[in-house]
């Protein structure tokens, strides 16, 4: 995995396990060959990862969705110096599951999947 490694996906402050299991690791190394390696090189910035793999405590215990894509490593939140130029170069150049604006940019969600990416994008205000 270029530009990103699992110890920044699996972070997490929650104070609790937060592992993926082998199919897990997968999914987050097809998000990252396919969207977040070829969207850092695209923007010549860093990306900072917030959230990617979640275990269902940690998923828990932040207030996310049961159905996650965060809990199969489909999904992270991500940031930049320009959230909503990376969130348009997403949007206009890779193929994406869910793509979610969250906030006024305060984060971009993205999702990755191996088997049909919807290209469903969505605004959370």
């Amino acid at each position: 995995m270029k530009h990103f490694t699992f110890q920044e996906l699996t972070v997490t402050n929650t104070g609790l396990p937060n592992v993926p299991n082998e199919e897990q690791k997968t999914n987050l190394t097809l998000l990252v060959d396919n969207v977040l390696g070829p969207l850092r090189e695209l923007l010549g910035q860093p990306i900072t990862v917030d959230s990617a793999f979640r275990s269902p405590e940690v998923n828990k215990k932040v207030g996310g969705a049961k159905t996650s894509q965060h809990l199969s490593g489909q999904a992270a939140d991500i940031v930049c110096f320009d959230n909503e130029k990376l969130f348009n170069l997403i949007k206009d150049n890779f193929p994406f599951d869910q793509l979610i604006n969250e906030y006024n940019f305060k984060w971009i969600h993205v999702s990755f999947s191996n088997i049909h990416n919807r290209k469903q994008i969505l605004v959370i205000t």
